[in-house]
């Protein structure tokens, strides 16, 4: 199978000696393995960095063996937050629960797009609460679909029932409205609710590792 597509690092290893094995969220097929060669040399390991946006020439002689990539950098994200803290956790964290959830070759063309515009709105001072939303719709993109009523209610901190487990959830996520003021706190318990909803649909269920980089991610706001 050849292709050409773009997508956004996830994952890399060594492999061989002067090889890597990637893992990358691409636009039209979805999560995709495969291997460099030449990827530990210089001019290529210095853009197979996680999170980086890349194009990619995949080869492969069928569906069940590893295939092949040739790369070439489309834009280098990761190098900008290197001195920023919280958005290197948030693209460590982005790839960590893409590469664990993600099944093999099936098309995400919303979740793409979705991150998409949490990367191009990364300047913005209000990006955590992107980044917040993106999750949610990771969560409904893997086909746990669920419902808020809107409120008006006063209080920031609501207490949901959703499938029988009682979730704190702040209010600006039950009206899907992005504040014009926020706090660390808020931040904070928006990951949390987010977090229970991934490890009781996804992770706990399916014996995974919740990611590392994630509650980092979450703890940076305390």
């Amino acid at each position: 199978m050849n292709w050409e597509d773009e997508g956004y690092l996830l994952n890399k290893r060594k492999f061989r000696e002067n090889a890597n094995i990637i893992s990358v969220f691409t636009k039209k097929h979805g999560k995709v393995t495969g291997i460099v060669y030449g990827g530990t040399s210089r001019k290529i390991k210095n853009y197979l960095q996680i999170g980086n946006k890349i194009f990619l020439i995949h080869n492969s002689k069928s569906r069940n063996k590893i295939g092949y990539f040739k790369t070439e950098i489309i834009e280098a994200i990761s190098p900008r937050y290197f001195d920023d803290k919280k958005r290197s956790y948030s693209l460590l964290s982005i790839s960590e629960l893409l590469n664990s959830l993600l099944p093999d070759e099936q098309n995400y063309k919303n979740l793409y797009a979705s991150l998409e515009n949490l990367i191009k709105n990364f300047e913005h001072d209000n990006w955590p609460l992107i980044y917040i939303f993106w999750e949610i719709n990771l969560i409904r993109e893997l086909g746990f679909g669920f419902k808020l009523e809107k409120t008006s209610s006063d209080q920031e901190l609501l207490s949901i029932n959703i499938d029988n487990v009682v979730y704190k959830v702040p209010k600006f996520i039950v009206n899907e409205k992005l504040p014009i003021n926020y706090s660390n706190k808020i931040v904070n318990q928006s990951l949390l609710f987010t977090r229970s909803l991934l490890l009781n649909k996804f992770f706990l269920p399916n014996n995974l590792f919740f990611p590392k980089t994630r509650l980092v991610f979450e703890n940076s706001f305390i």
